[in-house]
């Protein structure tokens, strides 16, 4: 790569990295907000739900458009919806207001990570974009160490000051103006619709690829959400100190996502797909029976590899099987599938928890991660013999 190229792949990274700060950035912070916004850990669950709900609409929503339009103008138009709209939530008195202005951010999010995933699949080829997106994917598991400790450093002034950090994205809008090329430019009889794009998703790599995704980001709301009520209610953990241990799976993801190419060399698609599962469910059921510090950091460094394994996988996997002509649309709904497995986790094990309680939350999540590895064991073959 050359200077430009490299200086055009740190933007990208560093959009990824906000795009993902979304959820990540608030986790450690939501027992804070019980007492002050007079609310119970149920609904203050809904301040990641809300947010991720928005996203999975509007990506989608997006998706059907995104081939038409010009990349550029609506990655800058995203991140200042989203740094305006994050900011905003400094100033939510109360959490119905909270919950509309994380609605509207997710608006601004939801075209952020699948245009950086679109660029890159435009502006590099072969080798040079398995190494751009293992750099995206290296540098959101970075985030995953970072935006739970700044969230709850934040929070040590107050439960509102970690929305302060999402107005960065503003000033990264505007170098974002200067330093991005356009990658899509569209003649009229070019133009793909919803028709090409449903074509595509009929094909069994495209949703098998996306159910996937969906799954593992509802195994890491899982961690994000319940993990922090675990640690403060068992062993007094504070927002910050949440924060801190958040950041152990985010650098075991680190970790492991740096070496992907090198996975990919060694071990098949379907052994790759597996292991991650097989290590996601075994960190997450794990948590109902951890009695002390030391097994939960355990844990969690153990769901840092598997969701470190799994993402860059997965990211670059919908990059390969997606058609060419409806590559943003695909990816938007890939991305899409990520916030709907969000959403359903904070439903569903919203609900878990107020009917049980925090350990079976654990249990159930991870026996749907060994699910999803009996699933796969018997379906990977078909997925195999179409690629």
């Amino acid at each position: 790569m050359n200077l430009t190229t490299r200086v055009i792949l740190l933007v990208l990274c560093l959009v990824a990295f906000f795009g993902m700060t979304g959820s990540a950035l608030m986790g450690p912070v939501l027992p804070d907000m019980v007492d002050p916004l007079n609310s119970t850990p149920e609904a203050v669950g809904w301040v990641m739900g809300v947010y991720t709900l928005s996203n999975a609409l509007f990506m989608l929503l997006l998706g059907t458009r995104i081939d038409n339009l010009a990349r550029k103008k609506v990655l800058i138009t995203c991140l200042i919806i989203n740094g305006l709209s994050g900011f905003a939530g400094f100033f939510a008195p109360n959490l119905p207001v909270l919950l509309v202005f994380r609605f509207i951010q997710g608006i601004g999010t939801a075209g952020m990570m699948p245009l950086v995933m679109t660029m890159i699949g435009e502006l590099y080829k072969n080798i040079e974009r398995i190494h751009a997106m293992g750099r995206v994917s290296l540098t959101t598991s970075i985030g995953e160490v970072t935006a739970p400790l700044i969230g709850g450093s934040l929070a040590i002034f107050g439960w509102n000051y970690p929305f302060l950090f999402y107005g960065l994205t503003i000033p990264l809008a505007i170098v974002s103006v200067f330093v991005l090329p356009e990658t899509n430019v569209v003649l009229p009889k070019q133009k793909t619709g919803i028709y090409e794009i449903v074509t595509a998703l009929k094909n069994f790599n495209v949703a098998y690829t996306m159910f996937l995704v969906s799954a593992l980001f509802f195994f890491l709301f899982t961690i994000i959400i319940y993990v922090p009520f675990l640690l403060k209610d068992n062993f007094g953990f504070t927002a910050q100190g949440a924060g801190i241990a958040l950041g152990i799976q985010g650098a075991s993801m680190a970790v492991v996502a740096s070496q992907t190419k090198r996975l990919s060399l060694i071990f098949s698609n379907q052994t790759i797909t597996i292991a991650g599962f097989v290590i996601v469910g075994i960190a997450i059921t794990g948590m109902s029976y951890a009695y002390n510090l030391t097994s939960v950091f355990l844990l969690l460094l153990i769901f840092g590899a598997g969701f470190g394994i799994l993402i860059p996988f997965l990211n670059t996997l919908i990059t390969q099987v997606a058609p060419t002509r409806v590559m943003g649309g695909i990816i938007s709904i890939f991305n899409t599938m990520k916030f709907v497995g969000m959403t359903l986790a904070s439903g569903i094990l919203g609900f878990i928890l107020l009917k049980s309680g925090l350990e079976y939350v654990f249990i159930v999540s991870g026996l749907i991660a060994f699910g999803v590895v009996i699933i796969n064991s018997f379906v990977y073959r078909k997925f195999q013999n179409k690629t």
